[in-house]
């Protein structure tokens, strides 16, 4: 996929996902208003109307995509199997899409402890996966969006890019340094 092409993706899908956002908030505002959400659903904290994500969707989705296209065409320059990377990059969206629609769900439902303990798979998931990339951010935040709005969305799971960016990064070459240590040793001693 050349450069020209996926900015046309870029355009297209930046305006279905602005079109649906203010669709979703034009429905709220007629529909009982539009919703406010309390930050980690606590009273004590301020709220964040779900107005804000008419404005932050739109350019998260364009900067998320910018980040997916560099990547990918770097990635295209360097090696030659350019399909199954791709497919990979929509594998991540997707996965993470659904992972954020199920979390919403079992939220919605009133099972807010399996949300607690999705989120914490998370974590030993982030050392075998690459779940930090900008697809996942953004499969997540979309599939959130129906329930919490944009902005809740995007800070926690900005936070769970950046905890699983660091245990990815730096806490698994780590472990699988020591790792191959002690199969070294095991196989030195037989």
């Amino acid at each position: 996929m050349n450069e020209k092409m996926f900015f046309k993706i870029r355009i297209y899908f930046t305006g279905i996902v602005t079109i649906a956002i203010w669709t979703l908030l034009a429905w709220n505002y007629y529909h009982g208003g539009v919703p406010s959400h309390h930050i980690l659903n606590d009273k004590d904290l301020p709220e964040i109307s779900n107005w804000w994500g008419g404005l932050l969707l739109p350019f998260l989705t364009w900067f998320l995509l910018y980040r997916i296209q560099k990547r990918i065409v770097r990635h295209n320059n360097e090696r030659s199997e350019t399909s199954t990377y791709q497919k990979h990059v929509l594998y991540r969206f997707t996965s993470s899409l659904l992972f954020g629609v199920l979390l919403s769900v079992f939220f919605t439902f009133g099972h807010s402890e399996l949300s607690g303990y999705m989120i914490l798979v998370l974590l030993p998931l982030a050392l075998y996966f690459p779940i930090f990339r900008a697809e996942c951010l953004l499969g997540f935040v979309i599939g959130m969006t129906f329930t919490f709005g944009a902005v809740l969305p995007t800070g926690i799971g900005s936070i769970l890019t950046l905890v699983s960016a660091i245990l990815y990064i730096l806490v698994r070459p780590g472990i699988l340094y020591i790792a191959s240590k002690f199969v070294q040793i095991a196989s030195s001693n037989k």
